[in-house]
């Protein structure tokens, strides 16, 4: 009897098939994968217990215990994966977001020097890689919000932002309206962010940038508008759950919508760009309380 040979274009997409099934790839492939979909307990289940983990998997590990909120364990391993490997710009990234949710969330007490090591932590990863946009943007964000005392200040995030500009020119306006804000023109905060969505228009964020922005300025049905149009060009995006059930939050309105928003969220199926979904817990928490 004549043997059948598989051709390499059938063996191909069942090889990328097996491997990116949990079940038969390598610990840290299914770990990955897990990870795309959010999974970050899954992550944890298979790689904390592993008695040697490379670089990479302690990377990977730090990043699912951020996803769920434990940023304590987040910080242990991102400094792991730093300590055997100091030349990766994301993982000292990761590294300093962990820190600053562990001065937010933490002991008062040791806050600021956690800030501190989560302000050295952005700068070391662009340092590494000057042209990491993610890494610029938290630099930004903690230069524009932190005061002089923890290394923060508005001219150092005024220098930063402009090496946003040619790297990514929807961002630098973004970066741009953030500095308007915090000079309180509100006028110019508008403009920028609008430019942003020119840039980028069917970008969901940026929708939503405008739509909090506008809400928080009283103008809603604009906003109602702007939260409607993203709804239609990406329907079912977790994220506009997110940021829709927040922003009435801000603005004390809403109140049972909010709850069913922040309710979906928790059932929907996000991923890594996504709001993690303790912050949503904690938004329906404070809901509750108040």
């Amino acid at each position: 009897m004549k043997r059948v040979v598989p051709s390499l274009r059938t063996l191909i997409p069942l090889l990328l098939l097996l491997l990116s099934t949990p079940g038969f790839a390598g610990p840290l492939a299914a770990a990955e994968a897990l990870f795309q979909r959010a999974d970050y307990r899954g992550v944890i289940e298979r790689l904390a217990p592993l008695p040697e983990k490379s670089p990479a998997a302690w990377a990977l590990l730090g990043k699912a215990y951020y996803g769920e909120g434990e940023f304590s364990k987040a910080v242990d391993a991102l400094r792991q994966a730093v300590a055997a490997d100091p030349s990766r710009s994301p993982w000292w990234n990761w590294l300093g977001r962990a820190y600053g949710r562990q001065a937010e969330k933490g002991n008062v007490l040791r806050a600021l020097g956690r800030a501190k090591r989560a302000r050295q932590a952005f700068e070391k990863a662009v340092e590494l890689d000057p042209r990491n946009a993610e890494a610029l943007v938290d630099l930004f964000l903690f230069y524009l919000q932190a005061p002089g005392f923890l290394g923060g200040g508005a001219q150092k995030a005024v220098r930063l932002a402009e090496r946003l500009r040619e790297l990514d020119a929807a961002e630098y306006e973004w970066a741009q309206a953030e500095l308007a804000r915090k000079r309180k023109d509100w006028q110019a905060a508008e403009s920028h962010l609008r430019r942003a969505l020119e840039l980028e228009p069917e970008r969901v964020g940026r929708l939503l940038d405008l739509a909090a922005f506008l809400s928080e300025r009283g103008r809603r049905r604009e906003a109602e508008e702007l939260f409607a149009r993203a709804e239609r060009l990406h329907p079912g995006a977790p994220k506009i759950l997110f940021v829709r059930a927040k922003t009435y939050l801000k603005a004390k309105r809403n109140r049972t919508e909010a709850r069913r928003l922040l309710r979906a969220y928790l059932e929907a199926r996000i991923t890594p760009d996504d709001p993690p979904r303790w912050e949503a817990r904690e938004l329906l928490a404070k809901l509750e309380r108040d």
